[in-house]
């Protein structure tokens, strides 16, 4: 669905929401328990933390090498061709990056977030189409049925897209 507006082939080359700053770890992609046992299986060196809910996320604490908050390490099925994961494996967090559902003003809302370098060139009408077209609904569903999805607004990261 992203790919109308975003390339398959820049996202893989850039990566930057498939790594995570320790201070950012709250941004972790959260997995339905049945889908993280299934990947245990597939990829069984991975380890999954508690995330909220019926909700688990992967745990990164291993991989970092310092205490520097800076420091980022990465999402652990991400390869040099980009994710391992087979779209119907990917978390839901993965399949609409950089849209998420936040908690703004006691509302959820769906956000654009800016960090995404690819999303900056995609002219405006578009994103709102691909809102439209359905993606608004599919979010929104989601954070109704997984409330731990929901982020909190952050102005400096996120901007709140309304159609």
């Amino acid at each position: 669905m992203l790919k109308s507006i975003l390339s398959p082939a820049e996202c893989a080359a850039c990566r930057f929401c498939c790594s995570f700053r320790r201070k950012s770890l709250w941004e972790t992609p959260l997995f339905e328990r049945d889908m993280a046992v299934h990947l245990k299986l597939r990829y069984p060196g991975t380890r999954f933390r508690e995330a909220g809910g019926d909700l688990v996320t992967f745990d990164l604490i291993h991989k970092y090498k310092t205490d520097n908050s800076e420091e980022e390490a990465a999402c652990p099925f991400l390869s040099e061709n980009g994710c391992k994961l087979d779209a119907d494996e990917k978390p839901f967090d993965c399949s609409i990056w950089p849209f998420r559902a936040s908690r703004k003003n006691d509302r959820i809302v769906v956000v654009l977030e800016n960090t995404c370098p690819a999303v900056a060139k995609v002219p405006r009408y578009k994103i709102i189409e691909l809102l439209k077209s359905g993606l608004a609904d599919k979010i929104l569903e989601y954070a109704e049925k997984f409330p731990d999805v929901v982020k909190d607004f952050d102005e400096t990261i996120m901007e709140e897209i309304r159609i």
